[in-house]
């Protein structure tokens, strides 16, 4: 018998080609996993960060939104109060 056709040794071919088919997505694996994890301590500076993160900009805006908010009012009332006074004006 000749060691082409040899069953255990084509076995053990097929084995070590699995094996490095495996090693390698092993690896891959790992590139991928070290890459996630990168990305989410990336991810957790930018919300947690508290001079430059995700809820200090929200507090920045939130207190421009109450800044605007107030000035539209203020504006809003001088002009009815403008309004009002012409129209006494006017009737007088």
């Amino acid at each position: 018998m000749s060691n082409i056709d040899n069953p255990l040794l084509k076995l053990e071919v097929k084995v070590d080609k699995l094996l490095t088919v495996v090693d390698i997505e092993f690896e891959q694996l790992k590139v991928k996993q070290e890459e996630i994890a990168d990305d989410v301590g990336k991810i957790k500076e930018a919300v947690y960060n508290p001079d430059e993160g995700l809820y200090a900009r929200i507090r920045a805006l939130e207190s421009w939104k109450d800044l605007s908010s107030k000035l539209i009012w203020t504006l809003f009332t001088s002009t009815i109060g403008m309004i009002g006074a012409m129209i006494l004006k006017f009737i007088s």
